[in-house]
């Protein structure tokens, strides 16, 4: 099978058209070169959806947050939670933190 043959066949003609060739060309190149091709619409959509995820989860903070500063607004509130989380006291008090044995790890000596 020559080149005449080859020419003669009616998809080789198509193929070898100039709009068809030039066609792919400019496909090829908006797919895979340029600037807003495909692959990187692809990366960027991927990255939408890390965002919004994330802004999700900030959401879900913000509201936990807002929760505490309106339960912490009340001086009895306030109090409770300083004492619980930074072991705050009132002048001539002591404090006793009181460990129980399953909050223990269990060390072995080897």
């Amino acid at each position: 099978m020559g080149l005449k043959d080859l020419k003669k066949k009616k998809w080789f003609g198509v193929l070898t058209n100039i709009y068809v060739l030039v066609l792919t060309v400019f496909v090829v190149w908006m797919l895979f070169f340029d600037t807003n091709s495909l692959l990187i619409h692809k990366e960027l959509k991927k990255e939408i959806k890390n965002l919004e995820k994330t802004q999700d989860f900030l959401r879900n903070e913000i509201e936990k947050d807002k929760k505490i500063i309106e339960k912490l607004s009340d001086t009895n509130e306030l109090e409770k939670f300083a004492r619980e989380q930074y072991y705050l006291k009132k002048k001539n008090e002591e404090i006793y933190l009181i460990e129980y044995e399953d909050s223990l790890k269990n060390v072995v000596d080897e």
